[in-house]
């Protein structure tokens, strides 16, 4: 793939351990084995196909639409990268006698197990810097080929002799990246910054398998915006002089979040995965798992105990996989110590010995107690204790419309809008209070409550119905 733009530092390092783990979210699975059930139906996220394989099938998109809202300066500029992974079947072969090769579905090199896979290559392309300003509803077009190529690798024992070879090929595939800027919408001064992928593959193939179609898609795809001299806005909690600018921006699968340090907004990661504003690989993490949703100590854990013949079939499934086993074998003492050690601080308590406007609390309440003791918990009630939102004190029975923000997930989002009663008002041990919620419309809500189930939301991210 060509990169129009030589840059002197690069402003996408900050999002590089997370865009990474997105990139090979999925690549492969505990066991880590090519002959894992798992592992037989791959390239899940970001896929887009041949526009008529998608038009044809319905399963899959052939374009992703990526918008955000800009606050730009005098002389605002946007970075925008897109990265991807190209499929590349490898088969093995084995070596006769006379030198010759023939197909086989394993072929054994000191222990390590080479079968047949679908390996990964990775692109980036780097679209020119673009000036936010002037505003221009001409997009600009930049084309992405990824190279159709074969290769080969002898496949050689400790003695050096060849026993096989991995055969390697991949398909060109063929896409298109467009860039646009407009003024947002309802909101002055704000800039909205649209990118759009396609696949643009030509495609012949009716009736083909789904991994012949994975050879001419793209994979893994998402999008990388850096700002100069300007700051993006977070779609998924903007402030309120944002939000109607935000309303307007539709995003078609991919979701935009903030990346860097808590309150840095000069980097966005637009992905198929769905993730909070700033995420961040844990530190403790000592590498990829392909699976950066789960616990790494899990899965290490699960690692060791996999059979030898398990980790040889590991091994040569692919190099990651054999990374993966390696590292989980050779961990020090102290790597597993920090993996099943982490705490992460949370804030500060509360202050529980102050009571309203600073007073001192009334003698023997147990707000004087530490906050694990009996007697502190006994001093609250969820069942009848009352906060106050926009005015109105609420509590049991007090019906609201949900409206989730601050760092809402997938399934938080689903319910905006949703009206709901609330069960009960709780305070955590920071001091913060939560409302426990059971949906209107839910014909489960009263087993979830006989059960003491509830949906949790902070007040603010409620209104209250009068």
């Amino acid at each position: 793939m060509s990169v129009p733009v030589v840059r002197s530092s690069d402003p996408f390092v900050a999002a590089r351990t997370v865009a990474d783990a997105v990139l090979y979210e999925g690549y492969v699975l505990y066991p880590y084995r090519a002959s894992a059930r798992k592992n037989q139906l791959r390239w899940q996220f970001g896929v887009l196909a041949p526009p008529a394989y998608a038009a044809a099938e319905g399963s899959e998109r052939s374009t992703m639409r990526t918008e955000v809202v800009a606050d730009p300066g005098g002389d605002a500029r946007v970075s925008v990268r897109i990265r991807c992974l190209q499929v590349q079947h490898r088969s093995v072969e084995a070596a006769r006698p006379d030198g010759a090769f023939t197909p086989a579905e394993v072929v054994a090199v000191d222990g390590v197990q080479w079968v047949a896979w679908d390996e990964a290559v990775e692109h980036e392309l780097d679209v020119a810097v673009l000036p936010l300003l002037p505003v221009t509803d001409q997009p600009l077009e930049v084309p992405l080929v990824l190279d159709s190529g074969d290769s080969t690798e002898p496949l050689t024992d400790s003695e050096g002799r060849i026993v096989g070879r991995a055969v390697r090929r991949r398909e060109r595939v063929d896409g298109l990246v467009k860039v646009a800027t407009a003024w947002a919408e309802g909101t002055a001064g704000l800039v909205k910054l649209t990118v759009e992928v396609q696949c643009s593959t030509d495609w012949r193939g009716e009736g083909a398998s789904r991994d012949a179609v994975m050879a001419r898609s793209l994979v893994a795809v998402h999008t990388l915006l850096a700002a100069h001299d300007a700051e993006f806005v977070s779609l998924l909690d903007p402030p309120a002089s944002a939000r109607e600018a935000v309303a307007g921006c539709a995003n078609d699968g991919t979701f935009p979040v903030l990346i860097g340090e808590e309150g840095e907004s000069q980097v966005i990661l637009s992905s198929p995965i769905i993730l909070y504003d700033h995420p961040a690989v844990a530190p403790e993490s000592a590498g990829d798992f392909c699976d950066a949703t789960e616990i790494d100590e899990i899965l290490a854990l699960r690692v060791l105990t996999l059979t030898d013949e398990e980790k040889a079939e590991a091994r040569g499934t692919d190099r990651r996989a054999a990374a993966i086993v390696d590292r989980c074998d050779d961990m020090p003492p102290e790597v597993w110590e920090r993996l099943h050690g982490a705490v992460r601080s949370i804030g500060p308590a509360a202050d529980v010995a102050a009571g309203p406007d600073g007073a001192e609390p009334p003698e023997g309440n147990g707000a004087e107690l530490p906050w694990w003791e009996p007697a502190v918990d006994a001093s609250v009630d969820p069942w009848t204790d009352t906060t106050w939102v926009g005015g109105v004190e609420v509590g049991k029975g007090t019906p609201v419309r949900l409206n989730p923000s601050r760092r809402a997930d997938a399934h938080d989002l689903f319910l905006a809008g949703r009206t709901a009663k609330v069960a009960g008002v709780f305070k955590d041990v920071d001091g913060a209070e939560h409302l426990a919620v059971t949906l209107d419309d839910d014909p489960a809500a009263e087993l979830f409550e006989w059960q003491g189930r509830y949906l949790f939301f902070h007040p603010d991210e409620v209104e209250v119905l009068r």
